[in-house]
């Protein structure tokens, strides 16, 4: 690979969640931290090159939403995904967690009932009791034998009936438990949503995160008819490991509710643009294609070969190779410990700092979120730790 992935780079104060967090978070500061969902890779070069540029004009003020980021977005998401967008559509935003919020204020009154799919991203059910409307949950069922996840469409039918129930929350491909949807069930997901008069809020932040033997990934809104109510955020965050600029986009293609969330917007004051967080955008969906497909290639073996360590040398754990994110969901059920016992176990016996899966849900019970997007050397310290912790439970 023209660029080294292995290479590790120390996060070590520079502010970094992931890193400097976790005395705060496990209690102790000598975890590996493999949890939080950014990666330990330097960015793309082009992306480095346009925050230098920027950097060196001393003056930091004030910044629009240049026309070329819009078409850079625009012809990122029409070559990687045949998705068409229209200018007029887009509306920015400072993160998809903001427009999760947003959107349960546009789209549902206090007190109405907003769908999710446990277990799923923690803010999905944050977004909903902060913004004061009322959880629905429709929990996507496991087949145990494969560890695979599948929607239940026949229950999501019956919570879209419910009279309360205003707007669904999609995540697509799925956080934590890493599924592309097939074709069949997004549509069926389109054709529920329209019988019942949902808005669907279509979480697509990990759309160019999928492996080269998964379904083919399809953005909900190349599904969609013409009068659907769809909105679709995105974010080269994920992508190109840009997090910390805190910059997404949300798509709009109706006027109406297009309208109804740039009155939030208003009421907000978001987004409220930063220089920085615009040239990377830019950079990212203009020229990161390459590093992204060699990125892919890196995490696909990463991901192949903690599978099949887990499988040979955790006793205990198993997990499903995921067909998107750099996310693997492990199950840790049958080690037969309590929540707060499993997480104790990783912290302090084996000293690894990864997400419980209780967090995403009543669904994660016994299951852990693995972030994967780190050199293999620190997978290989990862495994080798929790094999000698579980070794010395005997």
């Amino acid at each position: 690979m023209s660029r080294s992935f292995d290479q590790t780079l120390s996060r070590d104060h520079t502010h970094a969640v992931k890193f400097d967090a976790r005395k705060a978070v496990f209690g102790k500061q000598d975890v590996i931290p493999v949890w939080v969902a950014d990666m330990d890779f330097a960015a793309p070069e082009a992306v480095t090159q346009a925050l230098v540029e920027r950097a060196q004009h001393p003056v930091y003020g004030y910044t629009l939403f240049p026309d070329s980021l819009y078409q850079a977005m625009i012809d990122w998401f029409a070559d990687r995904h045949g998705w068409q967008i229209e200018r007029d559509w887009i509306l920015m935003a400072p993160g998809v967690v903001p427009t999760l919020h947003a959107a349960c204020m546009a789209y549902a009154e206090p007190g109405q009932g907003v769908i999710v799919q446990p277990p799923v991203y923690p803010p999905f059910f944050s977004s909903v009791q902060h913004s004061d409307r009322t959880v629905i949950e429709n929990p996507l069922r496991r087949d145990d034998s494969t560890g695979r996840y599948h929607m239940d469409l026949e229950h999501l039918e019956q919570c879209a009936a419910r009279p309360d129930a205003r707007v669904l929350i999609l995540c697509s491909p799925h956080n934590p438990v890493g599924r592309i949807w097939s074709e069949a069930e997004l549509r069926e997901v389109l054709a529920i949503a329209r019988r019942h008069g949902l808005v669907v809020v279509s979480d697509e932040i990990h759309c160019d995160l999928t492996y080269d033997d998964a379904p083919r990934h399809r953005v909900l809104a190349t599904l969609a008819e013409p009068g659907d109510a769809l909105v679709t955020t995105v974010a080269p965050s994920k992508s190109f490991n840009l997090p910390g600029l805190g910059l997404s986009a949300l798509v709009i293609a109706d006027p109406e509710r297009r309208r109804a969330m740039k009155e939030i917007f208003q009421t907000l004051h978001m987004p409220q643009c930063n220089p920085f967080s615009v040239a990377g955008f830019e950079a990212g969906y203009r020229a990161g294609g390459p590093w992204l497909d060699e990125l892919l290639g890196y995490l696909k073996a990463n991901r192949d070969y903690v599978c099949e360590q887990v499988e040979q040398r955790l006793p205990g754990v198993s997990v499903s190779a995921p067909e998107a994110t750099y996310l693997l969901w492990l199950d840790c059920r049958s080690l037969g410990l309590t929540d707060a016992e499993l997480k104790r176990f990783f912290v302090q016996d084996a000293g690894v700092g990864m997400n419980p899966g209780i967090t995403f849900g009543d669904q994660g019970s016994g299951f852990m979120r693995l972030n994967i997007g780190c050199p293999r050397s620190v997978l290989t310290e990862v495994l080798d730790r929790i094999a000698d912790a579980l070794a010395a439970r005997g």
